[in-house]
């Protein structure tokens, strides 16, 4: 695969809107792209997954995964968002750099050792759905389906360099109970001055131990609600607290220490966005080492939260365009990403 046809190809996806959970025409072009170069390909949903040809059970596998789904477009877009448009060295349109640029240069590492025979290892492309609301109908649900994976690249945009670690997430509802009374006279308990004890430990709370690589567990409240009407003493107070954990403990663990130390009612709305640490000895980042590359701790959330196995997260393009009004890729960045994915993989995928 060239890279003048990852850059059509990225043109195609980036011309049909893919929302998380209306993917369906990416996941149709990507899989009539692959069947092109004579791909037997699987699909779920808007899923599309496929091994290499002498695929071995027997053999360790690598996982090459990214995602085709993208985020409502910016309202700040003076471009059509859907209109991939090539000005001097960059491509725009929504999801070019997040992560349509990744995805294009992992398939062409794919295709690339696609029908090679007698390698040490095997590896499963799969084009994700719903990454950008970590919906269940995306990695999570086809993950099952794949056999044993041994370890993993996460492609997002990284400038090619290696997220070797990356926080999870817990979204926590915290609700405070009081007593209702009348405001003018000395009844009740108001549940938004004992919610205020809970909310400054939050913010000043430092867990025991901080990572090597992504620092100290960040907690951030960030919506509360009380209060029925003026002159009514509040009974309940709610509010939201975001998490973002690190590799230092499991979210049980940090569950319990929270719920150790605060009033409320502590329920976390779900545990299984978990930080991600793959071992700085881990072959694919020693290949990494070998390259030149630099290593670092992500505090951006990525589908290797719900990978059970290590992961490495890198990728053409830069985190900082995601999301942002008129993203682009610079098309550079599209072959350095096949040319670096395939170079990592050489050095891992070592022929017997």
């Amino acid at each position: 695969m060239s890279h003048e046809e990852a850059i059509k190809l990225l043109q195609r996806m980036i011309a049909i809107p893919s929302i998380s959970q209306t993917e369906e025409g990416t996941a149709e072009v990507l899989a009539q792209f692959l069947q092109t170069k004579d791909v037997e390909i699987h699909r779920l949903k808007h899923n599309v997954w496929a091994r290499n040809k002498f695929y071995d059970a027997a053999k360790p596998t690598i996982l090459l995964n990214s995602h085709h789904d993208t985020v409502k477009p910016n309202k700040g877009y003076t471009k059509g968002p859907f209109q991939p448009e090539i000005i001097g060295q960059k491509l725009f349109g929504l999801g070019s750099n997040d992560a349509g640029g990744c995805l294009v240069a992992l398939i062409g590492a794919f295709l690339h050792f696609y029908d090679q025979e007698n390698l040490s290892h095997n590896l499963v492309l799969v084009a994700s759905a719903e990454e950008e609301i970590s919906g269940k109908n995306g990695i999570s649900a086809v993950l099952p389906l794949l056999g044993k994976i041994d370890c993993g690249i996460v492609g997002e945009p990284t400038q090619m360099q290696m997220a070797i670690a990356e926080k999870g997430l817990m979204v926590l509802d915290i609700t405070v109970r009081g007593e209702a009374g009348h405001a003018a006279r000395e009844e009740g308990r108001n549940a938004i001055y004992e919610a205020l004890q809970d909310i400054a430990w939050f913010q000043n709370a430092t867990y025991e131990r901080a990572s090597s690589w992504l620092g100290p567990i960040k907690m951030t409240v960030t919506q509360i609600e009380a209060g029925r009407q003026h002159n009514i003493v509040p009974e309940l107070c709610r509010f939201v607290v975001d998490v973002r954990s690190t590799d230092v403990c499991s979210h049980k663990e940090l569950l319990h220490w929270i719920k150790s130390q605060v009033r409320g009612e502590v329920k976390a709305r779900s545990t299984r966005l978990n930080p991600s640490f793959i071992n700085p000895q881990h072959p694919l980042v020693k290949a990494g080492d070998a390259m030149g590359l630099e290593k670092y701790g992500s505090p951006t959330l990525s589908d290797q939260a719900l990978m059970p196995f290590p992961t490495l997260k890198m990728g053409p393009g830069d985190s900082a365009r995601s999301h942002m009004a008129d993203e682009f890729i610079f098309l550079s960045e599209i072959k350095e990403g096949i040319d670096g994915y395939i170079k990592i993989l050489d050095k891992v995928m070592i022929k017997k």
